[in-house]
């Protein structure tokens, strides 16, 4: 059978801003990074990825950038095109910007999600449930290497969104690895998603961007803790690591789950023409590009 056509994907992770605008969604980071090549990047992790989607944009006649369309104007035409049914984007707590407009002007083709700053203490886990009741949050997510301080994956800070987690029944997609931007990679090591899992068994835990260089160890502990997933965020699929296909194709089809990483640095026609070369099973397919992420999202 191999790749499945027509099957409406879920993919679980989706920017709404690009060219110009999309710069925006990486203001938080600027007080992190110290090299001066960072602040030249479309994005922070930029010199990793070739062909960028929106990164040589066109210019009027006058010489000023033409921005490309933005929010749902911007993914729908892409998402129908290659066949994602629906796309997990990021929205705001004020209730402003493209993502919480496609979530409330499209809710059959995105899904909400919100990255909490664990600094902020108590204002945080009200934001998460404030969210939950106004827009049908369907999962937190975390960035730890990129927090300002930065703020470790088994931190304390963490365990109270991790405790909400497991009251509203949502799930944490959370960067583990070597990050891409030039910040310091020691809250992310993989290891220290063991004690997150043992402290908090209930928690259904999705690392995002590869886990690279252990992600031997990611399918270790996916093995161990049943609540542990791994997203294929921002790796083009050429590149996923070979541990992961084996586990995906052997003990772990229930517990891998597709995500792009469009418009940042990919796009969906690469990634999908691509995917068609991903040596999974056929079994896998389904559970990988949608009937995995409806189950850990919780979507009826």
């Amino acid at each position: 059978m191999g790749f499945p056509d027509n099957i409406g994907a879920i993919d679980t992770m989706m920017g709404t801003t690009a060219g110009n605008y999309g710069k925006d969604r990486y203001k938080f980071l600027e007080q992190a990074l110290k090299d001066a090549e960072s602040s030249q990047m479309n994005f922070p992790a930029q010199y990793m990825f070739k062909d960028v989607p929106f990164s040589d944009q066109a210019r009027s006649p006058e010489g000023d950038l033409i921005d490309p369309p933005q929010g749902a104007e911007l993914l729908l035409p892409f998402m129908d095109r290659c066949g994602v049914e629906m796309a997990m984007v990021g929205v705001r707590a004020d209730g402003e910007g493209h993502g919480w407009d496609c979530a409330v002007n499209h809710p059959d083709r995105f899904i909400p999600c919100f990255e909490p700053d664990p600094n902020e203490g108590v204002n945080a886990i009200r934001t998460v449930r404030r969210l939950h009741d106004e827009i049908g949050l369907k999962a937190i997510t975390a960035f730890p290497s990129g927090r300002v301080p930065q703020v470790a994956i088994d931190a304390p800070q963490m365990y109270p969104l991790y405790a909400l987690c497991c009251e509203l029944d949502i799930p944490i997609f959370c960067c583990a690895g070597i990050p891409g931007p030039r910040v310091p990679f020691w809250p992310q090591h993989v290891e220290r998603i063991d004690q997150v899992m043992y402290d908090f068994p209930e928690l259904t835990f999705v690392t995002r961007h590869g886990c690279e260089p252990w992600e031997a160890l990611a399918v270790k502990l996916m093995l161990k803790w049943p609540g542990l997933h791994y997203s294929t965020s921002a790796f083009s699929p050429k590149h996923y690591p070979k541990a992961i296909i084996d586990y995906a194709n052997t003990r772990g089809a229930d517990k891998i789950i597709y995500a792009g990483y469009f418009p940042m640095g990919l796009s969906l026609d690469r990634i999908f023409t691509e995917l068609r070369d991903v040596p999974f099973n056929d079994d896998v397919w389904p559970k990988f590009l949608r009937d995995n992420a409806r189950r850990v999202l919780r979507l009826n």
